[in-house]
């Protein structure tokens, strides 16, 4: 697996395919987020744009071996094995990228509530704030898993499904990713911290199924 993991990585690094969503993590960040704004506020804001990203990153490396290579990686390996290497370098590369992006928005971010008047814990809400992040890389990496390759084959099927099931994954009541985010926002005008360990516990769950769901499928599934 540790072989899988490097050969997976270099490949992301080399194919430069990263740099669109990473860019595009980067333009989601500069237009909401501003120096001296509400800590709590722009944390959760940071945490809710990886969550496409992250789906992103699934797809590219899930797709990023030709055809051939994908063959013989998986007969060496096992298709299963060789899948969840890819996703697994997908959720790394989101989680540093989250984290990176969190550390900044902590440091420029002004630790006040929403409504400017009281203090909230700078360290605490951080914590918080770095939890969301990597439940919405999971999430993130379970709806990638899921919307690409071997589940769903067409790119005319995957890509809209991917962008629908990310959107609900923040927007529905009950998802782990609008749990945690929601509890951000909401502690910016109550000046409460909570960190959000139960929907992270339900992401490590629901990420794992996913992700087991398509590794399995993998190996029923020529690329």
């Amino acid at each position: 697996m540790t072989a899988l993991l490097r050969y997976h990585g270099a490949l992301l690094l080399r194919s430069q395919r990263w740099l669109p969503p990473f860019l595009l993590y980067a333009v989601f960040l500069a237009v909401g987020v501003r120096g001296g704004q509400p800590l709590l506020d722009s944390l959760g804001y940071a945490a809710a744009a990886l969550l496409p990203v992250a789906a992103w990153l699934v797809r590219i490396c899930v797709g990023n071996e030709p055809p051939a290579a994908r063959t013989v990686v998986a007969a060496a390996a096992g298709p299963a094995r060789a899948h969840l290497a890819c996703v697994l370098v997908a959720l790394g590369a989101a989680t540093v990228l989250g984290t990176a992006a969190t550390t900044v928005v902590a440091l420029i971010s002004d630790p006040v509530t929403a409504d400017h008047q009281q203090r909230v814990p700078a360290v605490a809400g951080t914590a918080a704030g770095l939890l969301a992040t990597l439940i919405c890389a999971l999430l993130g990496t379970a709806v990638g898993a899921l919307t690409a390759w071997p589940v769903l084959r067409s790119p005319g099927r995957a890509v809209p499904a991917l962008l629908l099931a990310a959107l609900g994954a923040l927007v529905v009541s009950g998802s782990p990713a609008h749990a945690a985010v929601s509890g951000l926002v909401g502690g910016s005008h109550t000046a409460t911290v909570r960190l959000p360990l139960l929907p992270l516990a339900a992401a490590v769950l629901l990420t794992a199924a996913g992700t087991g769901a398509a590794c399995a499928l993998s190996s029923r599934r020529s690329p």
